[in-house]
Protein backbone atom coordinates (compact mmCIF):
# COMPACT_ATOMS: atom_id res chain seq x y z
CA UNK A 1 0.00 0.00 0.00
CA UNK A 2 2.85 2.35 0.69
CA UNK A 3 4.11 1.88 -2.89
CA UNK A 4 0.69 2.71 -4.32
CA UNK A 5 0.70 6.04 -2.52
CA UNK A 6 4.04 6.97 -4.08
CA UNK A 7 2.97 6.58 -7.71
CA UNK A 8 -0.84 6.37 -7.81
CA UNK A 9 -1.27 7.56 -11.38
CA UNK A 10 1.42 5.24 -12.87
CA UNK A 11 -0.16 2.22 -11.18
CA UNK A 12 -3.62 3.09 -12.51
CA UNK A 13 -2.38 3.39 -16.05
CA UNK A 14 -0.41 0.14 -15.89
CA UNK A 15 -3.66 -1.68 -15.18
CA UNK A 16 -5.18 -0.10 -18.29
CA UNK A 17 -2.24 -1.22 -20.44
CA UNK A 18 -0.94 2.28 -21.31
CA UNK A 19 2.79 2.64 -20.76
CA UNK A 20 4.11 5.91 -19.37
CA UNK A 21 7.74 6.99 -19.05
CA UNK A 22 9.03 5.70 -15.71
CA UNK A 23 11.08 8.86 -15.15
CA UNK A 24 8.02 10.32 -13.39
CA UNK A 25 9.08 8.27 -10.31
CA UNK A 26 10.76 10.54 -7.75
CA UNK A 27 14.52 10.29 -7.92
CA UNK A 28 15.99 8.00 -5.29
CA UNK A 29 12.68 6.22 -4.54
CA UNK A 30 13.36 3.47 -2.00
CA UNK A 31 11.56 0.61 -3.72
CA UNK A 32 13.93 0.33 -6.78
CA UNK A 33 16.64 -2.34 -6.37
CA UNK A 34 19.86 -2.90 -8.44
CA UNK A 35 19.47 -5.21 -11.43
CA UNK A 36 21.23 -8.54 -11.66
CA UNK A 37 23.81 -9.09 -14.39
CA UNK A 38 21.91 -10.76 -17.28
CA UNK A 39 24.84 -11.63 -19.50
CA UNK A 40 26.02 -8.68 -21.49
CA UNK A 41 23.33 -6.20 -20.36
CA UNK A 42 24.58 -3.14 -18.59
CA UNK A 43 24.41 -3.18 -14.81
CA UNK A 44 22.02 -0.97 -12.86
CA UNK A 45 24.67 1.66 -12.34
CA UNK A 46 24.98 2.09 -16.13
CA UNK A 47 21.24 2.29 -16.84
CA UNK A 48 18.82 5.15 -16.30
CA UNK A 49 16.85 5.09 -13.05
CA UNK A 50 13.60 3.15 -13.30
CA UNK A 51 12.21 -0.40 -13.28
CA UNK A 52 14.20 -3.03 -15.15
CA UNK A 53 12.89 -5.72 -17.49
CA UNK A 54 13.49 -8.32 -14.78
CA UNK A 55 11.18 -6.43 -12.40
CA UNK A 56 8.28 -6.01 -14.81
CA UNK A 57 5.51 -8.69 -14.86
CA UNK A 58 5.80 -11.05 -17.78
CA UNK A 59 2.38 -12.06 -19.05
CA UNK A 60 1.27 -14.38 -21.81
CA UNK A 61 3.20 -13.84 -25.02
CA UNK A 62 5.81 -11.65 -23.41
CA UNK A 63 8.79 -11.39 -25.69
CA UNK A 64 11.70 -9.09 -26.37
CA UNK A 65 9.37 -6.12 -27.06
CA UNK A 66 7.65 -6.52 -23.73
CA UNK A 67 10.90 -6.90 -21.85
CA UNK A 68 12.26 -3.64 -23.18
CA UNK A 69 10.23 -1.23 -21.09
CA UNK A 70 13.08 0.86 -19.77
CA UNK A 71 12.28 4.52 -19.21
CA UNK A 72 12.94 7.19 -21.79
CA UNK A 73 16.24 8.93 -21.21
CA UNK A 74 15.94 12.31 -19.63
CA UNK A 75 16.61 15.26 -21.87
CA UNK A 76 19.92 17.03 -21.30
CA UNK A 77 19.54 19.58 -18.58
CA UNK A 78 16.15 18.21 -17.44
CA UNK A 79 16.06 17.63 -13.70
CA UNK A 80 14.17 14.63 -12.36
CA UNK A 81 10.71 15.44 -11.11
CA UNK A 82 10.63 16.08 -7.37
CA UNK A 83 8.03 14.62 -5.03
CA UNK A 84 4.97 16.84 -4.76
CA UNK A 85 5.43 18.35 -8.22
CA UNK A 86 2.40 19.79 -10.00
CA UNK A 87 0.13 17.20 -11.54
CA UNK A 88 -1.13 17.84 -15.10
CA UNK A 89 -4.77 18.82 -15.43
CA UNK A 90 -5.67 15.65 -17.30
CA UNK A 91 -4.49 13.56 -14.33
CA UNK A 92 -6.77 15.49 -11.97
CA UNK A 93 -9.86 14.40 -13.87
CA UNK A 94 -10.68 11.42 -11.63
CA UNK A 95 -10.67 13.53 -8.45
CA UNK A 96 -12.72 16.27 -10.13
CA UNK A 97 -15.22 13.68 -11.27
CA UNK A 98 -15.42 12.35 -7.74
CA UNK A 99 -16.16 15.84 -6.46
CA UNK A 100 -19.05 16.24 -8.89
CA UNK A 101 -20.34 12.81 -7.96
CA UNK A 102 -20.35 13.78 -4.29
CA UNK A 103 -22.23 16.99 -5.10
CA UNK A 104 -24.83 15.14 -7.12
CA UNK A 105 -25.20 12.54 -4.37
CA UNK A 106 -25.58 15.28 -1.77
CA UNK A 107 -28.20 17.04 -3.90
CA UNK A 108 -30.18 13.84 -4.35
CA UNK A 109 -30.03 13.14 -0.62
CA UNK A 110 -31.28 16.67 0.06
CA UNK A 111 -34.19 16.23 -2.35
CA UNK A 112 -35.07 12.88 -0.81
CA UNK A 113 -35.30 14.49 2.64
CA UNK A 114 -37.48 17.27 1.25
CA UNK A 115 -39.85 14.82 -0.40
CA UNK A 116 -40.09 12.51 2.60
CA UNK A 117 -40.29 15.31 5.17
CA UNK A 118 -37.19 14.00 6.95
CA UNK A 119 -35.85 17.40 8.04
CA UNK A 120 -36.13 19.61 11.10
CA UNK A 121 -37.31 23.16 11.71
CA UNK A 122 -37.31 24.98 15.02
CA UNK A 123 -40.29 26.61 16.72
CA UNK A 124 -39.84 29.76 14.60
CA UNK A 125 -39.85 27.83 11.32
CA UNK A 126 -36.08 28.08 10.77
CA UNK A 127 -34.78 25.40 8.38
CA UNK A 128 -31.00 25.31 8.84
CA UNK A 129 -30.37 22.73 6.10
CA UNK A 130 -32.40 24.61 3.50
CA UNK A 131 -30.71 27.88 4.47
CA UNK A 132 -27.18 26.46 4.21
CA UNK A 133 -27.60 24.46 1.01
CA UNK A 134 -30.06 26.55 -0.99
CA UNK A 135 -30.76 30.06 0.27
CA UNK A 136 -27.13 30.93 1.05
CA UNK A 137 -26.04 29.49 -2.29
CA UNK A 138 -28.51 31.75 -4.09
CA UNK A 139 -27.41 34.88 -2.20
CA UNK A 140 -23.67 34.19 -2.30
CA UNK A 141 -23.05 35.26 -5.96
CA UNK A 142 -24.76 38.59 -5.23
CA UNK A 143 -22.69 38.95 -2.07
CA UNK A 144 -19.30 37.93 -3.50
CA UNK A 145 -19.38 38.95 -7.16
CA UNK A 146 -21.93 41.75 -7.47
CA UNK A 147 -21.59 43.82 -4.29
CA UNK A 148 -18.12 42.41 -3.45
CA UNK A 149 -18.79 42.77 0.27
CA UNK A 150 -15.82 43.38 2.56
CA UNK A 151 -16.29 42.41 6.20
CA UNK A 152 -14.40 43.86 9.15
CA UNK A 153 -14.52 43.12 12.86
CA UNK A 154 -16.32 39.77 12.60
CA UNK A 155 -14.41 38.65 15.69
CA UNK A 156 -16.56 41.04 17.76
CA UNK A 157 -19.46 38.58 17.44
CA UNK A 158 -18.99 35.93 20.16
CA UNK A 159 -18.41 32.32 19.13
CA UNK A 160 -21.16 31.08 21.41
CA UNK A 161 -24.04 32.46 23.41
CA UNK A 162 -26.56 35.13 22.54
CA UNK A 163 -25.64 38.48 20.97
CA UNK A 164 -27.67 41.35 19.52
CA UNK A 165 -26.31 42.88 16.28
CA UNK A 166 -27.70 46.41 15.76
CA UNK A 167 -27.23 47.85 12.26
CA UNK A 168 -28.19 50.84 10.12
CA UNK A 169 -30.86 50.22 7.46
CA UNK A 170 -30.95 51.62 3.92
CA UNK A 171 -31.25 50.86 0.23
CA UNK A 172 -35.00 51.16 -0.61
CA UNK A 173 -35.27 47.34 -0.63
CA UNK A 174 -33.95 45.32 2.36
CA UNK A 175 -31.01 43.73 0.58
CA UNK A 176 -28.72 44.97 3.36
CA UNK A 177 -30.34 42.56 5.80
CA UNK A 178 -29.76 39.60 3.46
CA UNK A 179 -26.13 40.55 2.82
CA UNK A 180 -25.62 40.97 6.56
CA UNK A 181 -26.90 37.44 7.09
CA UNK A 182 -24.45 36.02 4.53
CA UNK A 183 -21.60 38.06 6.02
CA UNK A 184 -22.10 36.57 9.49
CA UNK A 185 -22.58 33.01 8.26
CA UNK A 186 -19.66 32.92 5.78
CA UNK A 187 -17.08 34.91 7.74
CA UNK A 188 -17.60 33.94 11.36
CA UNK A 189 -15.26 31.10 12.43
CA UNK A 190 -18.19 29.29 14.02
CA UNK A 191 -20.42 29.77 10.95
CA UNK A 192 -23.16 31.30 13.06
CA UNK A 193 -26.62 32.12 11.71
CA UNK A 194 -28.02 35.64 12.04
CA UNK A 195 -31.70 35.66 13.04
CA UNK A 196 -33.11 38.96 11.82
CA UNK A 197 -36.12 40.71 13.35
CA UNK A 198 -38.31 41.77 10.41
CA UNK A 199 -41.28 44.13 10.05
CA UNK A 200 -44.89 42.96 9.86
CA UNK A 201 -45.02 43.65 6.12
CA UNK A 202 -42.45 40.91 5.43
CA UNK A 203 -44.75 38.27 6.90
CA UNK A 204 -47.79 39.56 5.02
CA UNK A 205 -46.32 39.06 1.55
CA UNK A 206 -46.86 35.70 -0.17
CA UNK A 207 -43.74 33.59 -0.81
CA UNK A 208 -41.59 36.17 1.02
CA UNK A 209 -43.30 35.19 4.26
CA UNK A 210 -42.40 31.51 3.88
CA UNK A 211 -38.82 32.18 2.76
CA UNK A 212 -38.23 34.59 5.64
CA UNK A 213 -39.37 31.98 8.16
CA UNK A 214 -37.23 29.28 6.56
CA UNK A 215 -34.19 31.59 6.65
CA UNK A 216 -34.58 32.10 10.39
CA UNK A 217 -36.19 35.54 10.53
CA UNK A 218 -39.00 36.37 12.87
CA UNK A 219 -41.32 39.18 13.84
CA UNK A 220 -39.70 42.29 15.30
CA UNK A 221 -41.11 42.03 18.81
CA UNK A 222 -39.44 41.93 22.22
CA UNK A 223 -40.85 38.50 23.08
CA UNK A 224 -39.38 36.70 20.06
CA UNK A 225 -36.07 38.53 20.39
CA UNK A 226 -35.77 37.57 24.06
CA UNK A 227 -36.54 33.92 23.34
CA UNK A 228 -33.89 33.76 20.63
CA UNK A 229 -31.26 35.46 22.77
CA UNK A 230 -32.03 33.16 25.69
CA UNK A 231 -31.41 30.18 23.39
CA UNK A 232 -27.97 31.59 22.55
CA UNK A 233 -28.74 32.83 19.01
CA UNK A 234 -27.21 35.81 17.21
CA UNK A 235 -30.12 38.20 16.64
CA UNK A 236 -30.05 41.11 14.18
CA UNK A 237 -32.14 44.25 14.44
CA UNK A 238 -32.30 47.44 12.33
CA UNK A 239 -34.00 50.01 14.58
CA UNK A 240 -34.46 52.63 11.85
CA UNK A 241 -37.09 50.43 10.18
CA UNK A 242 -38.94 51.96 7.24
CA UNK A 243 -37.64 55.41 8.18
CA UNK A 244 -34.16 54.27 7.28
CA UNK A 245 -34.77 52.06 4.27
CA UNK A 246 -37.21 54.53 2.68
CA UNK A 247 -35.36 57.80 3.26
CA UNK A 248 -34.49 59.99 0.25
CA UNK A 249 -31.08 59.79 -1.37
CA UNK A 250 -30.25 63.27 -0.11
CA UNK A 251 -30.29 61.90 3.48
CA UNK A 252 -28.00 58.95 2.76
CA UNK A 253 -25.84 57.75 5.64
CA UNK A 254 -27.70 59.96 8.12
CA UNK A 255 -29.17 57.68 10.77
CA UNK A 256 -32.83 58.13 11.57
CA UNK A 257 -34.36 57.82 15.02
CA UNK A 258 -33.75 54.50 16.78
CA UNK A 259 -37.12 54.33 18.51
CA UNK A 260 -37.50 54.08 22.27
CA UNK A 261 -34.66 51.64 22.92
CA UNK A 262 -36.66 48.43 23.09
CA UNK A 263 -33.74 46.42 21.71
CA UNK A 264 -31.50 47.65 24.53
CA UNK A 265 -34.03 46.62 27.14
CA UNK A 266 -34.30 43.14 25.59
CA UNK A 267 -30.52 42.67 25.56
CA UNK A 268 -30.26 43.77 29.20
CA UNK A 269 -32.90 41.31 30.37
CA UNK A 270 -30.91 38.44 28.88
CA UNK A 271 -27.46 39.90 29.57
CA UNK A 272 -26.48 39.62 25.90
CA UNK A 273 -23.83 41.96 24.41
CA UNK A 274 -24.86 44.56 21.83
CA UNK A 275 -22.69 44.59 18.69
CA UNK A 276 -23.01 47.82 16.63
CA UNK A 277 -22.79 47.26 12.87
CA UNK A 278 -22.24 49.79 10.07
CA UNK A 279 -23.03 49.05 6.40
CA UNK A 280 -21.65 51.26 3.62
CA UNK A 281 -22.68 50.74 -0.01
CA UNK A 282 -26.36 49.88 0.36
CA UNK A 283 -27.52 53.51 0.17
CA UNK A 284 -26.59 53.79 -3.51
CA UNK A 285 -28.10 50.60 -4.96
CA UNK A 286 -31.48 52.32 -5.54
CA UNK A 287 -31.03 56.11 -5.30
CA UNK A 288 -34.49 57.18 -4.14
CA UNK A 289 -35.22 60.59 -5.68
CA UNK A 290 -38.98 60.57 -5.11
CA UNK A 291 -41.86 58.90 -3.31
CA UNK A 292 -45.27 58.28 -4.89
CA UNK A 293 -47.22 58.49 -1.62
CA UNK A 294 -50.69 58.12 -3.15
CA UNK A 295 -49.72 54.94 -4.96
CA UNK A 296 -48.05 53.69 -1.78
CA UNK A 297 -51.30 54.14 0.19
CA UNK A 298 -53.29 52.31 -2.46
CA UNK A 299 -50.90 49.36 -2.42
CA UNK A 300 -50.54 49.37 1.36
CA UNK A 301 -46.79 50.08 1.27
CA UNK A 302 -44.99 52.53 3.56
CA UNK A 303 -43.54 54.23 0.45
CA UNK A 304 -43.34 53.72 -3.30
CA UNK A 305 -39.83 54.58 -4.50
CA UNK A 306 -38.96 56.54 -7.63
CA UNK A 307 -35.35 56.14 -8.73
CA UNK A 308 -33.43 57.20 -11.86
CA UNK A 309 -34.28 53.82 -13.40
CA UNK A 310 -37.58 52.78 -11.75
CA UNK A 311 -40.35 52.75 -12.92
CA UNK A 312 -39.07 54.28 -16.16
CA UNK A 313 -37.23 51.14 -17.32
CA UNK A 314 -39.86 48.69 -16.08
CA UNK A 315 -38.51 45.46 -14.57
CA UNK A 316 -35.00 46.41 -15.67
CA UNK A 317 -35.21 49.40 -13.33
CA UNK A 318 -35.44 46.99 -10.37
CA UNK A 319 -31.86 45.80 -10.94
CA UNK A 320 -29.68 47.30 -8.17
CA UNK A 321 -26.55 49.23 -9.01
CA UNK A 322 -23.32 47.21 -8.44
CA UNK A 323 -21.91 49.26 -5.58
CA UNK A 324 -18.98 48.18 -3.40
CA UNK A 325 -20.04 47.29 0.14
CA UNK A 326 -18.26 47.33 3.47
CA UNK A 327 -19.74 45.82 6.63
CA UNK A 328 -17.97 46.56 9.91
CA UNK A 329 -18.86 45.10 13.30
CA UNK A 330 -17.85 47.33 16.20
CA UNK A 331 -16.74 46.65 19.74
CA UNK A 332 -19.50 44.91 21.71
CA UNK A 333 -21.26 46.80 24.48
CA UNK A 334 -21.69 44.56 27.53
CA UNK A 335 -25.04 44.51 29.31
CA UNK A 336 -24.55 41.71 31.84
CA UNK A 337 -23.11 44.06 34.45
CA UNK A 338 -26.40 45.87 35.10
CA UNK A 339 -28.90 44.79 37.78
CA UNK A 340 -32.18 43.20 36.58
CA UNK A 341 -34.23 46.30 37.37
CA UNK A 342 -32.01 48.42 35.08
CA UNK A 343 -34.00 47.21 32.05
CA UNK A 344 -36.94 49.29 33.31
CA UNK A 345 -34.94 52.51 33.69
CA UNK A 346 -35.98 54.77 30.75
CA UNK A 347 -33.03 57.14 31.20
CA UNK A 348 -30.53 54.30 31.08
CA UNK A 349 -32.28 52.88 28.01
CA UNK A 350 -32.05 56.25 26.27
CA UNK A 351 -28.34 56.64 27.08
CA UNK A 352 -27.39 53.17 25.86
CA UNK A 353 -29.49 53.57 22.72
CA UNK A 354 -27.80 56.86 21.96
CA UNK A 355 -24.39 55.27 22.58
CA UNK A 356 -25.09 52.51 20.06
CA UNK A 357 -26.44 54.99 17.52
CA UNK A 358 -23.46 57.30 17.84
CA UNK A 359 -21.01 54.44 17.46
CA UNK A 360 -22.71 53.28 14.25
CA UNK A 361 -22.85 56.84 12.85
CA UNK A 362 -19.21 57.52 13.66
CA UNK A 363 -18.14 54.29 11.95
CA UNK A 364 -20.21 55.17 8.87
CA UNK A 365 -18.40 58.50 8.52
CA UNK A 366 -15.03 56.80 8.97
CA UNK A 367 -15.78 54.19 6.29
CA UNK A 368 -17.04 56.87 3.89
CA UNK A 369 -13.78 58.81 4.26
CA UNK A 370 -11.78 55.63 3.54
CA UNK A 371 -13.89 54.68 0.51
CA UNK A 372 -12.25 55.44 -2.85
CA UNK A 373 -15.38 55.19 -4.97
CA UNK A 374 -19.00 54.10 -4.78
CA UNK A 375 -18.34 51.27 -7.21
CA UNK A 376 -14.72 50.28 -6.41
Amino acid sequence: MADAKVIPFDDDRSRGGAQRPARRRPAGAGRRKPEADTGGEPAAAEQPAGPSAAQLPRGRGAGPREAVVSPLPEQPGEAPEAPGAAVPDEERAPSAGGSWERRVAGGLAFLRKRLTGDYEVDEFGFDAELTDQVLMSLLRPLYENYFRVEVKGIENIPSEGGALVVSNHSGTLPLDGLMLQVAVHDNHPAGRHLRLLAADLVFMLPVVNELARKAGHTLACAEDAERLLTRGEVVGVMPEGFKGIGKPFSDRYKLQRFGRGGFVSTAMRVGAPIVPCSIVGAEEIYPMIGNAKTLARVLGFPYFPITPTFPWLGPLGAVPLPTKWTIQFGEPIATDGYPPEAAEDPMLMFNLTDQVREQIQHTLYKLLVQRRSVFF
